[in-house]
C-alpha cells in the first residue's frame, strides 16, 4: 500500500471534500473508517495521510488533538477535522472527554463510574486471544482498549477506528439536535470551528513561539538579579530582594514576605492598615509609606523569580529558540483557548524577549472592544449594533445615557458581570431603556442561571451552571437561605457572563482558524492566542499582506459567525519586531 493506492481506495468510496473520514495512527501503520467499512494500512501516516489531505479534502475525524499533534510534529498539517473531544466538550459542557466519556454521553450511559482497566498481577493475566471487540456487554467501551490496547493490532486499530466514525455520526446528530431544539443555528459551524482550533492548538504545541534566549534572560535579571552560579547564591539573591523592603521597618524587626499575615503586620507597623493583601488594595496605596512601594516592586520580582525565572526559560524554550507550552481549544468552562507553560499570563515586561526570528515580523491584531460588540450580535439589539458602526462603541453608548465615556463603558461591562453599585449600577437604569434587548438576554441568562438551568452559548456550547435544587446536599435546607442566595446570585454573575465571554470565544476560534487557512500562503503562522488577541510570525516580505489578511480575515469570521452583519468587528493591526512593540 503505497499513497496512490490509499488515495484511490478512499476516492473508490466516493469520499468528497468535507465528507467525514475517521482517523486512527499508529507507529507505522494508520486505519481509516467511514460508517460500515474502516481498514488499516501498514503505511508510515506521514507518508499518506497529507497526500489524502490534498488530493481529497476530507474532514478528518479525529478522536482528540494528540492525533493532529503526532502528525504535526512530522510535518503534516491538516486542513479540517471533526474532532470527537472537542465536539464532546460542546455538547455536553465540562472538560473531560476521554473516549470512554463521549461513548457513554452518547449512548444515556452513566458516567459516574466509567469501567476502569483491571490490574494486571498474579490473578488477572492478560488473555493473549483478542477480545470480541472494543463493546463489552455493557454498552461501555472497554477501558483496556481505551487504554491504548486499540494499538496492539491492524485488526484492533481499524475497528478502533471504526467506532471513531460511529461517535463522529452520533455527535453530528447531537449537533443538529441541539440546532433545531435549542434555537442554536451556529452549532454545526461552532463545531467545525471548534475543532479546527484543535487542528491550530496541535501546530501550537509542535511550532512554539519565537523568543530570544539573551534578550529574554536580559529582562528576567532586571527584577531578580543575574541567573545564579549556585544554590547558596540563589539564596543570598534571594535575601537581598527581600532586604529592599525589610529595610523600612525598623533595624532587628524581620517578616516573612511570603506570609500574608505578617505582611499585613509588617505594614500594621508603618501605619499602613489594610484587611486583605491584594496588588489592586496595595497599588492605591502605593503613595503611603515607601514601604508599599517596595513591597510591590518586590512582588513583581518574586513572580518572576518563582513562576518566570530561568528555570522556566530552561525547561521550555527549546534549542532552535522556539518557546513551548501545551495548548487547549478550551478551557471546559466558557470555551477560552487555554496554554501552560505561563503563555496565557506571561508579565507583560518579559514580552521584550518575544523576538521574531531573522528575516521575519509579527502581525499582532486585538479585537476591539469584543465583548459589548458581541452582546450585540447575540441578543439582537439593533440599537446596541448601530453603536457598534462606530470606532469607539462606548462613546455613542454614553452619548445616549447622558453620561461620560469612562462611566458607559463602566456600565456596560458591569451589566454583563452583573455589578449592581457605583457608577456603573446607577447607569443600569439607562442601559434597560436604550438596550432593552441586550439586558433582557442577559438577564434571562441570570434567572436560568440562579436556579440552576445549564445553558448553550449562541454558537451552542453547553454552559453548566450546576444546580442546587431543595432539599438536596448544598441545597437552601441545608447552607441557609442567606447562602443559598449568594450561592444563587453568583450563579447568575456567572451564567451572564458566560453567555458573552463564550460566544466571544467561539467568534475569536473563528477568526484565528481563518487566519490560519488564509496565511498559508504567506507563510504566515499563527504563534500566539491570547485571549482576544493574535500573534502571526510572518516574513518581512509578506507583512503587508499578511496585516491586510488578519483584518480580512476577521470580516470574513464575522459574516460567517453573526450573518446578518449588523454589528461592526474591528481589531487593533500592527507590524512589530517583538511582542512588546505592541501597544496596550
Amino acid at each position: 500500500m503505497d499513497a496512490d493506492a490509499a488515495v484511490d481506495e478512499l476516492r473508490a468510496l466516493g469520499i468528497e471534500p468535507g465528507d467525514l473520514v475517521a482517523l486512527v495512527v499508529g507507529d507505522a501503520s494508520l486505519s481509516v473508517a467511514v460508517p460500515t467499512w474502516a481498514t488499516n494500512w501498514p503505511v508510515a501516516p506521514a507518508d499518506v495521510v497529507g497526500r489524502i489531505d490534498r488530493e481529497l479534502g476530507p474532514r478528518w475525524v479525529l478522536w482528540s488533538q494528540a492525533t493532529a499533534g503526532a502528525l504535526a510534529g512530522h510535518g503534516v498539517r491538516l486542513t479540517r477535522s471533526w474532532d470527537a473531544a472537542a465536539v464532546h466538550r460542546l455538547l455536553f459542557g465540562g472538560w473531560r472527554a476521554d473516549p470512554g466519556r463521549i461513548w457513554a454521553r452518547l449512548h444515556d450511559l452513566p458516567t459516574a463510574d466509567l469501567p476502569a482497566p483491571d490490574p494486571i498481577d498474579l490473578f488477572h493475566q492478560t488473555d493473549d486471544g483478542d477480545p470480541a471487540g472494543p463493546l463489552r456487554e455493557d454498552g461501555y467501551l472497554d477501558p483496556e482498549w481505551i487504554d491504548g490496547g486499540w494499538a496492539s493490532s491492524p485488526d484492533r486499530m481499524a475497528a478502533w477506528a471504526g467506532v471513531l466514525a460511529d461517535v463522529a455520526r452520533l455527535q453530528l446528530a447531537a449537533v443538529g439536535d441541539v440546532s433545531a431544539r435549542d434555537e442554536r443555528p451556529m452549532a454545526l459551524r461552532t463545531a467545525y470551528a471548534e475543532s479546527t482550533a484543535e487542528l491550530l492548538c496541535a501546530e501550537l504545541t509542535v511550532g512554539g513561539l519565537p523568543m530570544d534566549r539573551a534578550a529574554m534572560e536580559g529582562r528576567i535579571s532586571a527584577y531578580v538579579g543575574p541567573r545564579p552560579r549556585s544554590p547558596q547564591e540563589a539564596v543570598e539573591l534571594r535575601d537581598a530582594r527581600d532586604e529592599e523592603v525589610l529595610r523600612h521597618v525598623p533595624e532587628g524587626v524581620r517578616f516573612d514576605l511570603r506570609s500574608p499575615s505578617q505582611v499585613r503586620s509588617m505594614l500594621r507597623m508603618v501605619g499602613v492598615e489594610v484587611p486583605d493583601t491584594r496588588a489592586w488594595r496595595l497599588e492605591r496605596l502605593r503613595d503611603a509609606h515607601p514601604l508599599v512601594d517596595a513591597l510591590l516592586a518586590w512582588r513583581k520580582a518574586e513572580r518572576v523569580q518563582t513562576t518566570f525565572g530561568y528555570g522556566w526559560l530552561d525547561e521550555n524554550l527549546g534549542p532552535d529558540g522556539r518557546f513551548r507550552g501545551e495548548w487547549s481549544g478550551s478551557d471546559g468552562a466558557a470555551g477560552r483557548m487555554t496554554a501552560s507553560a505561563g503563555l496565557h499570563n506571561m508579565p507583560a515586561d518579559l514580552r521584550g524577549g518575544v523576538v521574531a526570528e531573522p528575516g521575519h515580523v509579527f502581525v499582532r491584531a486585538d479585537l476591539g472592544q469584543i465583548e459589548p460588540r458581541v452582546l450585540a450580535a447575540v441578543s439582537g439589539d439593533r440599537a446596541l449594533a448601530a453603536a457598534s458602526q462606530a470606532d469607539d462603541l462606548y462613546a455613542p453608548v454614553a452619548a445616549e445615557l447622558g453620561v461620560d465615556r469612562a462611566i458607559a463603558k463602566v456600565a456596560v461591562l458591569g451589566a454583563m458581570y452583573g455589578q449592581t453599585t457605583g457608577e456603573g449600577g446607577r447607569a443600569l437604569a439607562g442601559l434597560r431603556r436604550s438596550y432593552p434587548v441586550a439586558m433582557a438576554y442577559l438577564d434571562a441568562a441570570d434567572r436560568a442561571a440562579q436556579v440552576g438551568h445549564d445553558l448553550r452559548t449562541y454558537g451552542g456550547r453547553l454552559v453548566r451552571t450546576g444546580s442546587a435544587a431543595l432539599g438536596e446536599p448544598g441545597g437552601p435546607d441545608s447552607i441557609g437561605d442567606r447562602e443559598a442566595r449568594s450561592q444563587a446570585a453568583a450563579r447568575g454573575r456567572y451564567g451572564r457572563n458566560a453567555m458573552v465571554q463564550g460566544a466571544a470565544a467561539e467568534l475569536f476560534k473563528v477568526w484565528a482558524v481563518t487566519v490560519r487557512a488564509r496565511g498559508r500562503d504567506l507563510d504566515a503562522q499563527v504563534v500566539l492566542c491570547l485571549h482576544d488577541e493574535l500573534l502571526v510570525h510572518v516574513p518581512d516580505e509578506h507583512a503587508g499582506a499578511a496585516a491586510a489578511m488578519v483584518d480580512d480575515a476577521l470580516q470574513e469570521a464575522a459574516a460567517r459567525w453573526a450573518p446578518d452583519r449588523s454589528v461592526r468587528f474591528l481589531s487593533d493591526t500592527a507590524v512589530i519586531p517583538t511582542w512588546a512593540d505592541a501597544k496596550g
